[in-house]
Parts: structure tokens; sequence; C-alpha cells
């Protein structure tokens, strides 16, 4: 399902935010997925590893990444680490 739902929001972020408020069980989703500004060791290590890599380009939505609170897309909207 992640993996569909990525290929939808193909990197749009308007999309992204459409999604996660439709799809998403985290909180953040009713604000459109939206985590906030948040600093390196913030977040469970699996979020760490791909939003701190710099490898990763920002602009694009990542994943699926499973966690202990289930699987995730994320969006790089901007790193400043």
């Amino acid at each position: 399902k992640a993996l569909s739902m990525m290929k939808e929001i193909n990197n749009n972020a308007d999309k992204f935010a459409e999604m996660a408020a439709a799809h998403s069980d985290c909180p953040s989703g009713s604000g459109g997925g939206s985590l906030g500004e948040f600093g390196r060791y913030s977040m469970v290590p699996e979020f760490d590893a791909v939003v701190f890599n710099l490898e990763n380009e920002v602009g694009v939505v990542h994943g699926p990444v499973k966690t202990s609170f289930g699987y995730h897309l994320i969006l790089i909207q901007q790193r400043n680490d």
C-alpha cells in the first residue's frame, strides 16, 4: 500500500499532505504529515537513518520505512544538519 501511495504522491508536497491526512494513523496525519523541524537523535533511529543521510535527496519521498510504529513515507523538505 505504501509503495502505491508513494507513486501517487510523486514527490509532490501537497499530495503528500493530502495522503497523510487521509491515510496516516499518526497524530501528525491531521497536519498533513508534518513533523516540524527536529534534530538528529530526536526520532527513532530508522527515521534518522533516512532524514540525516546526505545521500537522500531533499524534496523527495523516501520509504517505505519500517519502525516500531509501523510503515512510513518520509518527505524531507529541508535539512539543516
